[in-house]
């Protein structure tokens, strides 16, 4: 099926989480490429789950938002009567620091909800059911090499454990009782909406405020990154193009340390590099990821668009034009997380030599080497 003979159709989609980042931009997308299409937002409207994130496109007639929770049966069911064609599952608790204080919400919502909304959609007979995962699901990468989709899953933080068990409760749904099941796994999004606890939008703000940037470790963790704009088309390729228990990775092709993305954020401001604070390491903090994406390439045609410096630059000057979007929500119950997480560590660390781009006691770690490229 091709993208232009799909723009032509009427079908009505649910978008669960589609108040938060890339499930807000995702529907933006639709409603611009695929404007025949209805749209139901699921959202329960947890910290990360912004209203404001779709203020712009609320009053459109193709989209419908819906305040709930994708572990309520009886609301699932009501809305996929609704001659649903495709899931598109978003909702999530998606931030590795967040499941290190408290794993709870993440399996409940993460696992028992995914498994809620797949029941919902089997018994619905809905089309298709696209689970939206991650790179973190494959666990830490030595230097050389990329995951392929072939590769065993191996987790590393409570998030990670549970989108590991979210795409596989997927897969089983689709070999055992025959739902259209797909699986995205992308690596670092990144560009507008994205909430401040993420390292992109945390520097940024943090940098606006002319506050300390806490970076763990030794700074170099390497993370692929992917304009979340990109990563959007990919999921509406892989729905309407793929076949049933399809996992496709989604990478955007530039690794770089976290050091090396921290001063590059900073000087793009026009920020001192004295900003950057060298904290304590996290737990479980995965060194590198990698993604073999030819699948995608080879099979749907997808590439990413956006180059990693013009991305960055949309994304900083978003940033810059809505502080008053990043105010409000690094206001109230942001302030007591960053305290809880930022607090003790900004207290032990330490910034940067004068001149030396090194933090000033750095451990450097072993990197594991546990995948070959695929």
């Amino acid at each position: 099926m091709t993208s232009k003979m799909a723009s032509k159709e009427k079908r009505t989609v649910l978008v669960t989480g589609g108040c938060g980042f890339i499930g807000s931009n995702f529907v933006r997308l639709l409603l611009a490429e695929r404007p025949h299409w209805s749209i139901i937002n699921l959202d329960l409207l947890t910290y990360a789950g912004n209203p404001e994130n779709l203020a712009d496109v609320a009053e459109n007639p193709q989209y419908r938002f819906v305040q709930g929770d994708i572990a309520d049966p009886a609301l699932v069911r009501k809305l996929l009567a609704e001659e649903v064609w495709a899931v598109v599952n978003f909702a999530a608790e998606t931030h590795v620091d967040r499941s290190i204080l408290d794993s709870g919400e993440f399996v409940r919502t993460n696992v028992l909800g995914t498994e809620k909304l797949l029941a919902a959609a089997l018994a619905a007979k809905v089309p298709r059911f696209l689970q939206v995962s991650t790179d973190e699901v494959y666990g830490s990468l030595g230097e050389r090499g990329a995951f392929s989709e072939e590769d065993v899953l191996a987790p590393s933080s409570p998030y990670a454990a549970s989108k590991a068990a979210a795409d596989l409760l997927a897969l089983t749904f689709c070999k055992t009782f025959g739902v259209t099941a797909l699986v995205t796994r992308s690596s670092n999004n990144y560009g507008p909406y994205q909430f401040p606890e993420k390292v992109i939008p945390l520097f940024i703000t943090n940098a606006l405020a002319d506050q300390p940037l806490p970076l763990y470790g030794d700074g170099l963790n390497v993370r692929d990154w992917l304009y979340v704009e990109d990563n959007c088309r990919a999921i509406l390729r892989v729905l309407e193009q793929a076949q049933a228990g399809s996992i496709y990775n989604v990478g955007g092709g530039h690794e770089m340390t976290n050091l090396a993305l921290t001063e590059l954020l900073l000087d793009a401001l026009g920020k001192p590099r004295s900003l950057i604070r060298f904290v304590p390491d996290r737990l479980g903090h995965d060194r590198r990821y990698s993604l073999n994406c030819r699948r995608v390439f080879r099979e749907l045609g997808w590439q990413p668009l956006v180059g990693f410096q013009g991305g960055l630059e949309r994304t900083i000057h978003w940033y810059v034009e809505n502080r008053s979007w990043w105010e409000r929500v690094r206001s109230g119950s942001f302030r007591s997380y960053y305290r809880t997480q930022y607090g003790d560590r900004l207290a032990e660390g330490k910034g940067l030599e004068t001149g030396s781009g090194k933090p000033a006691e750095a451990e450097p770690r072993q990197p594991e080497d546990r995948r070959a490229d695929g």
